[in-house]
């Protein structure tokens, strides 16, 4: 606040005034140049620019009974209208000390209606809660708080070292669970190759089956119609001899060693009589 007693002064763009007659209210003043009456006239001038606070750490207690360490800052200013201004001087010795003293007293409160799990992430939330509390009160004295911020919020030592632990052991935790999951996925992976692999080996064996089973008919088709007697018998038996070199299956009927290859098992039927 200041105090002009000159016959003339000026206020600045960022003050706002009110002017005194023998000690009672006179009129609102604005920006600009203004004229008053020695010794009759008083005139006091308020900055109305948004004021930076510190509120100093101080202990407080959780919901939960946990002594905490907290510090914040306030911004808040006086109103620009004519009303408000008044009530900056008339409502109100010292706002500043006020505000200050009015904001330790709520950041008590509020953390204490809080855990100290809740405090370390409701900062959001505090920082608001705290805001409108200051804004309803300093509305009679004329202000407006515009922001609260929390800047610290600090445990004791041994909750700290309590916190650490628990904070390693959960990443120790989620280490473990990722470095299973990874093994667990290449294991399945090692399992679908294992499938692919057989089913590709076995596909080609079928299809190496298939192409003798068609040789073989073709050797035999050629058999019957090229060679004749001992001759037919001879080449089918080395057709048979060569299927059986490979592992080849053959169909026994009653006529002997039929040289046809197939893919599966084939019951054979007893003959009868």
């Amino acid at each position: 606040m200041r105090i002009k007693y000159g016959i003339l002064y000026i206020v600045k763009p960022y003050e706002r005034g009110i002017v005194e007659l023998l000690g009672r209210y006179r009129k609102y003043i604005g920006p600009g140049l203004h004229f008053q009456l020695p010794f009759l006239e008083m005139t006091r001038i308020r900055d109305v620019r948004e004021h930076t606070m510190d509120i100093h750490p101080q202990e407080v207690i959780t919901k939960d009974n946990v002594e905490i360490r907290v510090d914040g800052l306030i911004w808040v200013r006086p109103g620009y209208e004519e009303d408000c201004i008044k009530r900056t001087f008339y409502n109100i010795d010292n706002w500043k000390i006020a505000v200050m003293q009015l904001a330790q007293t709520n950041l008590r409160q509020e953390f204490g209606h809080l855990t100290l799990d809740d405090s370390l992430v409701a900062r959001e939330r505090i920082n608001h809660n705290l805001q409108m509390a200051l804004d309803k009160t300093t509305d009679e004295w004329g202000l407006k708080v515009t922001k609260v911020e929390i800047k610290l919020i600090d445990p004791p030592i041994d909750i700290k070292t309590a916190m650490h632990k628990q904070k390693t052991a959960e990443q120790e935790r989620r280490a473990m669970k990722l470095l299973a999951t990874g093994r667990f996925e290449a294991a399945e992976q090692d399992k679908l190759a294992s499938i692919q692999i057989a089913e590709g080996k076995r596909e080609a064996e079928i299809k190496i089956a298939e192409g003798k089973a068609k040789a073989i008919e073709l050797v035999n088709q050629a058999a019957e119609k090229y060679f004749k007697g001992n001759a037919q018998e001879l080449k089918k038996l080395e057709v048979t001899e060569s299927c059986l070199a490979e592992n080849s299956k053959v169909v026994l009927t009653d006529k002997g060693i039929s040289p046809h290859i197939i893919l599966g098992d084939i019951p054979v039927k007893a003959k009868s009589d």
